[in-house]
């Protein structure tokens, strides 16, 4: 028997907790309750065939990738794939611009989350001066007539805005600098759009004026805490597509059959890798 799911109402606690931090056992409690609806929801998208995109955009360091993460993170890779494109080729400049991202679209039964979409031309390209300002306008026109068609042909279109403060943006770049496992994720690009901060406010009061439509609204995620900003979109993201619980009935594993007559190769014969913990056993 299924059950229904409306809204992620049912889900999480309803603990107050500050509004700069969250406890780490309440956020990872929240998250692990989180992931077993998307696993949930994961299905019924399988089952009911639904098309589901969900665009991630937002200022550089906002937290939109890990929040990505956490949602992939118990999926399907199969059935939830992530999107995130490079600078395009010479040959696909020459496309219709919203080419390359149609071909990552969603068939029956998938969900995919881009991280970043067609709206690096409001952005970043408008921005960095990488598109010319018949291109620009162009795609203000067209990008709504864009999403209002694939609403049309039964994709269910959800765009979150990650919202950070410079204050905090600059506190994580400086977190990236001083962090050798963090500092790829800083390039010229990221440190340039730091010194522009005021344009790209600009770039992006536009694009919501052109492109917030009833048929594929934005949404903002308050994102100068992490953690708050994972649970909240999750949350969300959940509420916007009412599921079922598909979960199968428990299994029995049937037992193994006996293994006659047969013996395992000495484990001396293979390559094994080194372990490098063996004095941490037990410890």
């Amino acid at each position: 028997m299924t059950r229904k799911h409306k809204h992620a109402k049912h889900l999480g606690s309803d603990v107050k907790v500050d509004k700069h931090k969250i406890p780490n056992n309440l956020y990872e409690t929240e998250l692990a309750q989180l992931q077993i609806e998307l696993v949930k929801l994961q299905e019924w998208v399988k089952e009911k065939g639904l098309k589901v995109v969900v665009l991630f955009e937002g200022r550089d360091a906002a937290g939109k990738g890990g929040t990505i993460k956490r949602i992939t993170e118990p999926l399907n890779p199969r059935i939830c794939r992530v999107v995130a494109l490079g600078t395009p080729t010479e040959r696909e400049k020459k496309q219709w611009y919203f080419q390359r991202y149609v071909a990552h679209l969603p068939t029956a039964g998938e969900i995919v989350l881009f991280d970043r979409s067609w709206y690096n031309r409001a952005g970043v390209e408008r921005v960095m001066g990488f598109c010319t300002d018949e291109e620009y306008e162009e795609f203000m026109r067209s990008c709504p007539e864009f999403e209002r068609m694939l609403v049309r042909s039964g994709i269910m279109l959800i765009k979150y805005w990650f919202s950070v403060s410079d204050e905090e943006q600059e506190s994580r770049f400086q977190s990236r600098i001083t962090n050798p496992a963090k500092r790829w994720k800083l390039s010229p690009m990221d440190l340039e759009s730091r010194r522009r901060w005021v344009e790209y406010s600009r770039a992006k009061d536009s694009m919501f004026i052109h492109t917030d439509i009833k048929q594929a609204p934005w949404y903002v995620v308050e994102a100068d805490n992490k953690k708050r900003a994972r649970l909240n979109c999750i949350r969300h993201f959940l509420s916007t597509i009412p599921y079922e619980d598909l979960t199968p009935e428990p299994i029995d594993l049937p037992p193994r059959a006996e293994d006659v007559g047969y013996v395992r190769p000495p484990m001396e014969d293979q390559n094994l890798i080194p372990d490098h913990y063996d004095e941490a056993d037990g410890k």
